[in-house]
């Protein structure tokens, strides 16, 4: 079946999951608080708060993603320093990409572009810029035309009583918590058993 699940982070799933056992009448906008959206490995930043809710309520959405970004200034060099990206972008060919961009001349005001990463530092992008360039327009351009910002779409589908479901936030925790209550009483009863023919024997 098709799904879509993008990574979250594991404390604040458990954190989510503790407070719905504990408070199973808790609202969406309650967990919201402890789960505060996707966290993609390669970092990024989502800020449409909108898209999140819907995801999370439906199970189903599209969240916008951005590149990570800072202005440098020194040497009397001008930057645009990117330190994150999207998540499942190639950062060779997002350099490439803004490269060609370059080339071309469609926007004016990029003079060089490096991939500057390294162990210590292992995304970073670095796009020189013209001293009197607009930096805002150059990214503005570069989110429109380049993966420094993509759209990732949400469709939680997971298998519940033996059927695919779309799940929200609040019904894929209920789903967990009571397969895991599943699970451990199986496992309990087998014990007991286990122990009851060891003393019966």
């Amino acid at each position: 079946y098709a799904t879509n699940i993008p990574p979250h982070n594991l404390g604040e799933i458990i954190d989510a999951t503790i407070k719905r056992i504990e408070k199973p009448n808790c609202t969406l906008e309650e967990l919201l608080e402890i789960v505060k959206g996707p966290d993609f490995p390669t970092g990024g930043v989502v800020s449409d708060k909108a898209g999140i809710y819907e995801c999370f309520k439906t199970g189903r959405g599209k969240v916008i993603i951005r590149a990570k970004y800072s202005f440098n200034s020194e040497k009397g060099k001008e930057q645009i320093i990117i330190s994150e990206i999207p998540f499942d972008v190639n950062k060779a060919l997002l350099v490439k990409k803004i490269n060609e961009i370059r080339l071309d001349k469609k926007i004016d005001g990029i003079i060089d572009i490096r991939d500057e990463s390294d162990r210590n530092d292992p995304e970073r992008i670095a796009i020189d810029v013209k001293k009197d360039a607009n930096k805002e327009s150059i990214l503005g351009y570069l989110f429109k035309n380049t993966e420094l910002q993509i759209s990732y779409n949400y469709n939680m589908v997971a298998i519940v009583n033996r059927r695919p479901m779309t799940l929200g936030l609040i019904e894929i925790l209920d789903a967990y918590i009571e397969h895991q209550k599943e699970v451990i009483t199986r496992r309990t009863k087998f014990d007991l058993e286990r122990s009851e023919e060891r003393r019966v024997g």
